[in-house]
């Protein structure tokens, strides 16, 4: 079994800062893809910020310069460093992993983290 344990988030002021962290735990054999999605107001998860598998990080366009994600290897965590936030950055953010344990591959969720910015 994986899990992904999600922290971080919280209230913030236009141009704060907020940091989020994901640990993804269990008998991992590789991870193919791990970062965040963020829910839209129609509901639909968009891509914030990953990592696909050894290469370098994806943005979304919204986000370039200010959000910056990194992780650790060793540890299989990531983390979103949000800087410049803006209200339209509000959204319940989501870490998501594609992680393969012996021969399966699985599509794997956080719980959800609140992030709000206020203007």
């Amino acid at each position: 079994q994986v899990q992904l344990v999600e922290s971080g988030g919280g209230l913030v002021q236009a141009g704060g800062s907020l940091r989020l962290s994901c640990a993804a735990s269990g008998s991992i054999s590789s991870i193919n893809f791990m970062g965040y999605f963020r829910q839209t107001p129609e509901k639909r998860r968009e891509l914030v910020a990953g990592f696909v598998g050894s290469g370098n990080p994806t943005y979304a366009d919204s986000v370039k310069g200010r959000f910056t994600i990194s992780r650790d290897n060793a540890k299989n965590t990531v983390s979103l460093q949000m800087n410049s936030l803006r209200p339209e950055d509000t959204g319940v953010y989501y870490c998501n992993a594609d992680i393969r344990i012996g021969t399966a591959l699985g599509d794997y969720w956080g719980q959800g983290t609140q992030v709000t910015v206020s203007s």
